[in-house]
């Protein structure tokens, strides 16, 4: 139970560490200006564990009132970068910040659309990939609980965090009621709870 615990802790540790330089309110401005304001949408792209956690948000902003889809960056490649419009904004995931593919996808969607924005969830501040991003929100620089300190795990839990915290503060910017939640989400526990 102690090294349980332990683990639990330094979970907690790296949550009570993300850096709150103000990243997360710039990106939530950037996509309201753009989405809500423009008619553009988010388009969340990610590799591995990253890709998972994107496909998440992606989802979660479409039942909170926000149009987002995932972009596969190697679907991207041939020909799902087509997606795309300048008035979107790319948000790419890398704990990294140096993935190939990512920084390819990047570099591929500046190309097709220049007026793209891009928000990219990071730990490192000055990776090829933050330095490209209009906004970067920054998990801090955390250990893994993986005692080979290689499988992602409390980097992932800081993602969903910071995710977490994203969709809400835009819930919130948008002032998303209960009742838009329930024209999104017609099935299952949460469609029955939306209408009560």
């Amino acid at each position: 139970m102690g090294e349980l615990k332990d683990l639990i802790d330094r979970e907690i540790e790296a949550i009570n560490n993300i850096p709150l330089n103000g990243g997360i309110e710039n990106a939530v401005e950037l996509i309201y200006q753009n989405v809500h304001q423009q008619s553009g949408k988010v388009v969340v792209s990610g590799v591995g564990k990253a890709g998972h956690i994107g496909l998440q948000l992606s989802t979660m902003l479409c039942s909170t009132g926000t149009s987002a889809c995932f972009l596969n960056p190697l679907e991207a490649q041939h020909g799902d970068l087509g997606v795309l419009q300048n008035r979107d904004v790319l948000f790419a995931i890398s704990n990294s910040g140096l993935t190939r593919e990512i920084l390819e996808l990047v570099e591929l969607s500046e190309k097709l659309c220049p007026e793209i924005k891009l928000i990219v969830l990071t730990k490192n501040p000055e990776s090829s990939l933050a330095e490209m991003a209009n906004v970067a929100i920054l998990t801090g620089q955390t250990d893994e609980i993986c005692p080979l300190g290689l499988t992602p795990t409390t980097s992932t839990t800081t993602m969903n965090v910071i995710t977490d915290l994203l969709v809400i503060t835009l819930m919130k910017k948008i002032n998303f009621t209960k009742e838009m939640y329930a024209l999104r989400h017609h099935s299952g526990y949460l469609g029955a709870k939306s209408k009560q």
